[in-house]
């Protein structure tokens, strides 16, 4: 499935480089719509110019899915101009600006759609959302203003948030709105959430399979994300219509159908399941036996994360299981083989229950209630940090610092304490590092470029103070 959803993505790629000259030749941008659309455009057209052996238009939009008919929807569909011109009378309002609000509303505003966000005056997600260029009483709003001035009402709060703020929220939804959810677990388990859409507007969804970053990351590089859409209710006759273009207006190369319960299922199903929990255990369960048995962090590390992170899995993604079988020594392949069934046998039961924890609800109730802790954060945090000092990724940080490519990376501070005036930052990894740290201010739309304001040396747990940095709220670290 990972490989063909490659090739289909690719394919969906190559259909719009030929219109992408012609799009950008006709169409006037309009006077909001940001520089970086122009050259990001420019730049992925030119991309797509240079490459050969360009298919011509497929025009067919039921594929052969490993003998499952199914539809899919490409870009390719939905050029710029008849994007724009789509959604002309419309104003797309995003309430939330986290990981998907940010990359969904940036990529449709860089696509010239008119965009505001709507979130919490002053929070942080408002300081954020000042950085990516949104305009205070221009395209910066509170969610009630927000909502009162979209058409399409974009809920992209975390789960937990969209079931807290709906009784706020729902009055605001008019009719000849368009609620639209990236996420079928509020509606879906409305019994828990007390989400109920009201009965005369289109409520649509669009699911990017990946990250906030990813979608905005796979724009900017002219690709695009595959994404799956889906309607729960179509008052106007337009609703899928609908869905398909704000899919492409946020970033998706194509998309397939699905439903929202279908959507909720398979996505909870899958983060809990190979995407990360069970890769999680995997790996621990693994490693904890080499370590058992004699072997070194390093080779343990190496011969359970690393060869599979960054020899193995790139082939499975670029053409499926038996490439890189094939890719593998006789012996390795003859191991796989013969233990493959026995690991598929031991799991099946799991993943049987973990399926219906997921459709009887027991894990969205799991989640409103942690989630909804007014400890959330801190109590997220003590448990990210005990994955952090496993030893298994302890041994890692060492494994990836001594790949041949190795380029110094750019991390966020975890563990901020507001104390008074000042802000004490977790400096375990510059204690324990040999290396030299230097903290920098993130680039915001006035600063193109990071700028210098503090250095860590080895085994330095100063605390920052009253730095205009520390002001910003924003910081990462470069290694030096």
């Amino acid at each position: 499935m990972a490989s063909l959803a490659s090739r289909s993505a690719t394919q969906a790629l190559r259909a719009a480089s030929r219109r992408a000259p012609r799009a950008l030749s006709k169409v006037a941008l309009k006077p909001a719509q940001t520089a970086s659309y122009s050259l990001l455009a420019q730049a992925a057209a030119a991309r797509c110019a240079q490459r050969s052996a360009v298919q011509g238009a497929r025009g067919v939009k039921t594929l052969d899915f490993a003998g499952t008919k199914e539809v899919v929807y490409e870009r390719s569909d939905w050029p710029l101009a008849k994007l724009q011109d789509y959604f002309k009378n419309d104003t797309l309002a995003l309430i939330g600006y986290g990981s998907q609000g940010h990359g969904q509303g940036l990529n449709a505003r860089d696509n010239g759609l008119n965009v505001i966000v709507g979130v919490r005056k002053n929070g942080e997600s408002w300081r954020q959302a000042i950085e990516d260029g949104w305009v205070p009483g221009e395209t910066l709003f509170s969610i009630e203003e927000a909502i009162d001035k979209g058409t399409i009402i974009m809920n992209l709060l975390s789960d937990a948030a969209q079931s807290q703020t709906w009784p706020v929220i729902a009055p605001l939804i008019t009719k000849g709105k368009t609620l639209y959810f990236s996420h079928g677990f509020s509606v879906v388990f409305k019994e828990d959430t007390k989400v109920v859409p009201p009965s005369d507007v289109d409520v649509i969804l669009v699911a990017p399979k990946g990250s906030g970053r990813t979608v905005r990351t796979l724009f900017k590089e002219g690709r695009g994300i595959n994404s799956s859409v889906a309607v729960f209710q179509d008052v106007t006759g337009k609703a899928k219509e609908k869905a398909v273009a704000l899919g492409v207006a946020i970033g998706s190369g194509y998309m397939y159908e699905t439903t929202f319960e279908k959507e909720v299922y398979s996505d909870l199903y899958g983060e809990r399941g190979v995407l990360m929990g069970a890769i999680q255990g995997l790996f621990l369960a693994q490693y904890q036996v080499l370590r058992k048995n004699g072997h070194t962090p390093s080779e343990a590390f190496n011969e359970t994360v690393e060869e599979a992170t960054q020899s193995l899995y790139p082939l499975i993604g670029q053409k499926g299981m038996d490439y890189m079988f094939n890719a593998c020594s006789t012996t390795a392949r003859r191991g796989a083989l013969d233990w493959a069934p026995v690991f598929e046998k031991a799991n099946l039961p799991i993943f049987e229950q973990l399926y219906e924890s997921v459709r009887n609800g027991t894990e969205t109730r799991k989640s409103l209630e942690f989630n909804g802790r007014a400890t959330y954060r801190e109590d997220l945090a003590k448990e990210l940090d005990v994955i952090d000092n496993q030893e298994i990724w302890r041994a890692g940080k060492t494994v990836r610092s001594l790949r041949p490519d190795y380029k110094p990376e750019h991390c966020d501070l975890l563990s901020r304490k507001p104390l008074n005036d000042t802000f004490e930052w977790d400096t375990k990894m510059v204690q324990q590092a040999p290396l030299q740290f230097h903290a920098f201010r993130f680039p915001t739309a006035s600063r193109g470029v990071s700028e210098p304001c503090h250095i860590f040396g080895p085994g330095d747990d100063r605390a920052l103070k009253n730095s205009e940095a520390i002001q910003e709220d924003r910081l990462h670290l470069v290694c030096t």
